[in-house]
């Protein structure tokens, strides 16, 4: 979830058990209301266009007690299935008093991935959204969390949300797939062990002067943005020492991570990539950790990045 989910709304993340409960296997699952749902009988909605916000009229002060998801308005498309990513607007106001708190329509949808990850984290929001039909308002009641030393009490916030549209997930592949690439002389060598993980070898590699990324293999999927989310494996070596100081390959689980959130020495070598590739690294100091490094990942560093995944 993206800025506004993660950002705005941490109480919405909460609503995990509010008396709602998974409904049996069906092969096509509708929404599922949870909490009290009747305080939501109030919210009456008037259409604006598109990239509009609805007009919202609701009985204030709303006060919920418990996290309350409800369909208010049923839009006419297909239903939304799991492990599709639905794109959603949404516009959020205080429950007090009625003022608007945040209105993201007139920008692009915001995408909720409606996969198992959020099924275990919040699954109300997984229920509400997974059965909704393109095009349905689901109203979202966070209740108002009570005044902290140092910080001031907040009212309810309720939540109007537009399903706009779902498409499926791309898939995550299992390992790199694509055309090999014969990199030029020069470059750390790079070798599958006989368990698959590459091993570098950074023998007589002299200091970069500038980023090197080097395609391994070029795969034949999407190109990555430097504001996508991307799901990799990986190696990273120190060039000084060849040590290892990490490794996905190690743990067993892919590492998913957004391209904003790394050193600058990914985001600028990945950015235009495509999944499917690996790509070798060769990264100086100024674009990683700098001189003081972080444990063993001090000066100029190297890694291959097998890019499995975007969303």
């Amino acid at each position: 979830m993206r800025r506004l989910l993660a950002i705005l709304l941490p109480g919405l993340l909460l609503l995990t058990a509010c008396g709602g409960s998974e409904a049996p296997p069906a092969p096509e699952p509708t929404s599922q209301s949870a909490g009290e749902t009747a305080k939501l009988d109030s919210v009456k909605l008037t259409e604006n266009g598109d990239k509009k916000a609805p007009g919202v009229d609701f009985t204030k002060p709303l006060d919920v007690k418990e996290p309350t998801v409800k369909v208010v308005t049923e839009g006419g498309g297909e239903r939304v299935k799991a492990n599709q990513i639905a794109d959603i607007s949404i516009v959020a106001f205080n429950g007090t008093d009625g003022s608007t708190l945040e209105d993201t329509f007139p920008n692009d949808p915001e995408p909720l991935e409606l996969n198992d990850e959020l099924k275990g984290s919040s699954p109300v929001i997984y229920n509400a959204f997974v059965g909704a039909k393109i095009g349905s308002h689901l109203a979202l009641a966070v209740p108002g969390q009570a005044a902290a030393e140092g910080t001031a009490a907040k009212p309810t916030q309720l939540l109007i949300v537009k399903v706009l549209a779902a498409k499926d997930a791309p898939p995550v592949l299992d390992k790199p797939e694509g055309d090999a690439i014969t990199p030029p002389a020069g470059l750390p060598t790079v070798k599958e062990n006989d368990k698959g993980v590459p091993e570098i070898s950074v023998t007589g590699v002299k200091a970069p002067t500038a980023l090197v990324s080097q395609d391994l293999i070029t795969g034949k999927g999407q190109a990555l943005k430097e504001t996508d989310t991307i799901t990799v494996n990986y190696v990273g070596v120190a060039l000084a020492t060849g040590k290892v100081f990490d490794s996905s390959f190690e743990s067993g689980k892919k590492a998913t991570f957004p391209l904003t959130g790394v050193i600058k020495g990914w985001t600028q070598g990945l950015a235009g990539k495509t999944v499917g590739s690996r790509v070798l690294l060769v990264v100086p100091k100024d674009l990683a950790y700098g001189d003081q490094g972080q444990g063993d990942a001090k000066g100029d560093l190297v890694f291959v990045v097998d890019i499995l995944g975007v969303k």
